[in-house]
């Protein structure tokens, strides 16, 4: 059965059974599901690079997969990469090495599994910095302690950092093996004022993240969500400044949202989701509702000021919905008002923090990661991606004022799910009308056309050559006029399947052909 997920569910996760395998409902698929593979505490001293038995990119074996029935035969001509642009390659390092007191845990097999990474020539490593262990207990009281260490062991071994702002939580399902909740005095507010989280049909409130409505709002003991972002960001610039000077952190990622991702948290596992349901729009807190009464009013039309109540539930299918459905509400007037409003105020949020962010880490690059929800693409009304914040309607290009709003903090863009096949993803739910390699054309497009860098990441565990290819593919498009390229590309993430021998090689031959180098000695 082919294994379907959106982009974000692969950092934190639950399992759930499924005929013949068990999988992973988690904060990146990049947003739905994935196969259980131990994320931390991993021992690779067993493992002798010495002896790999090498390969070739034009083997001509046969690989047996998991089905008896099934071999997928390498292709004997594949291309050839040598001399194409140089793509640096990073890893996403294991969840909970830095622990809840801010201590870097298990360094003995930290620093051999950056050994292995720097005997591969991976360029570096991607680290979430969690807000919700360094400020932890009292606003504006940060400690940095853990990762200073982990930054100093990184350098050492001449790798570099690509650095995520994390301001969503890790975890909270049941399985999870690693959970990391927002800041205690967040969640202390929350307790009081519940409406800081966003909150969806029901009244069910998603504390993975902050409501993008208390933006400017002085809730936070004083501050606006804005100024807390920024003064955490701040902090950890001038905390690590050496790190910047020297080149060590090439690039901070800010968190914008569930995940991390710019999306609403519109396909919760924790309230009841499942692949490849069309998800639930997340704006009846508060402060979401006062905004878009506002915009109702303004637009003259004040009974606007409410989201749909036709637009079914999290695991509904669009054609079972009135405002989803073929020649549906969402093509009405106020079906398109209402899309526009929820939309915006995605981009608004982004554009409020990058401005901050900006501000805060100066010349350092930044980027922005976006979620690649490609079920229900091909319907008319893409209703799991509209649900999620991105208009992207038949016959309206929802990435594109993203893509503007990036482009104006000059930002990169940091999209998933470039392995993914489609004929892969439509064996195990044909009904879900996916199509994520129309996606990832569309939004690569949409970003090399407004001239900002794009780099990418996998959505599921990926460890062999038909994977890595199609990833390939994506980075380096063939007989492009215009010689476009990924800016970098991050692996997710470090596992010890991935330093299995076979894998292992499989990955260091990407690596390789990621850098453009020839690969005959491999």
């Amino acid at each position: 059965m082919a294994i379907t997920t959106a982009s974000s569910l692969l950092k934190c996760a639950t399992p759930m059974a499924f005929p013949s395998a068990t999988v992973l409902l988690s904060r990146h698929p990049p947003s739905a599901l994935q196969f259980t593979l131990p994320s931390h505490h991993l021992n690779f001293n067993s493992t002798n690079f010495t002896s790999l038995t090498p390969i070739s990119a034009a083997s001509n074996d046969s690989v047996r997969t998991s089905d008896p029935h099934q071999v997928v035969e390498t292709v004997s001509d594949e291309r050839d990469f040598a001399g194409t642009p140089h793509v640096p390659v990073y890893v996403m390092l294991p969840l909970g090495m830095i622990n809840m007191e801010c201590e870097l845990v298990d360094v003995d097999d930290l620093r051999d599994q950056l050994r292995t990474l720097k005997s591969i020539n991976v360029d570096g490593v991607m680290v979430d910095t969690w807000w919700g262990i360094v400020e932890a207990n009292e606003p504006q009281r940060y400690n940095w302690k853990g990762y200073k260490q982990l930054f100093s062991i990184v350098r050492e071994l001449d790798l570099k950092l690509q650095v995520v702002m994390s301001f969503h939580e890790c975890g909270g399902n049941v399985g999870d093996d690693v959970h990391i909740p927002l800041p205690k005095w967040i969640r202390d507010i929350g307790q009081e004022n519940p409406d800081i989280y966003f909150t969806d049909r029901d009244g069910r409130r998603n504390s993975e993240s902050l409501t993008w409505g208390i933006d400017k709002e002085r809730v936070l003991r004083g501050r606006t969500a804005v100024e807390v972002y920024f003064e955490y960001m701040r902090s950890f610039r001038v905390e690590f400044d050496e790190f910047f000077q020297d080149g060590s952190i090439t690039e901070i990622e800010i968190g914008l949202g569930a995940c991390g991702e710019l999306r609403y948290p519109s396909y919760p596992a924790k309230h009841g989701w499942e692949y490849p349901g069309i998800g639930e729009f997340q704006c009846y807190d508060k402060y979401l509702r006062k905004c878009l009464e506002k915009a109702a009013e303004a637009r003259g039309h004040s009974f606007w000021g409410r989201p749909p109540d036709n637009a079914g539930s999290y695991n509904s299918q669009p054609q079972d919905t009135r405002f989803f459905c073929d020649g549906g509400e969402y093509d009405s007037a106020y079906g398109r008002f209402f899309l526009k409003w929820y939309s915006q105020y995605l981009i608004d949020h982004g554009d409020r923090v990058l401005s901050m962010a900006n501000l805060a880490f100066e010349d350092t690059p930044i980027a922005v990661k976006l979620s690649g929800i490609h079920w229900w693409y091909k319907t008319a009304s893409h209703a799991a991606e509209l649900t999620a914040g991105f208009y992207n309607r038949a016959n309206r290009d929802g990435y594109a004022p993203i893509v503007s709003m990036l482009k104006k903090h000059e930002t990169a863009l940091n999209f998933t799910c470039v392995e993914l096949r489609t004929l892969d993803q439509q064996e195990g739910f044909p009904e879900a009308m996916v199509d994520p390699e129309g996606l990832v054309w569309q939004v690569l497009n949409a970003a090399w056309d407004a001239d900002i860098p794009v780099a990418s990441e996998n959505a599921l565990p990926c460890y062999d050559r038909q994977g890595y290819n199609k990833i390939l593919e994506h980075a380096k498009p063939r007989n492009d006029p215009d010689g476009r390229h990924l800016s970098a590309f991050t692996y997710l993430r470090l596992n010890q399947a991935l330093l299995e021998e076979h894998n292992l090689r499989e990955f260091q031959l990407f690596v390789k052909r990621m850098h453009g180098e020839a690969v005959e000695d491999l």
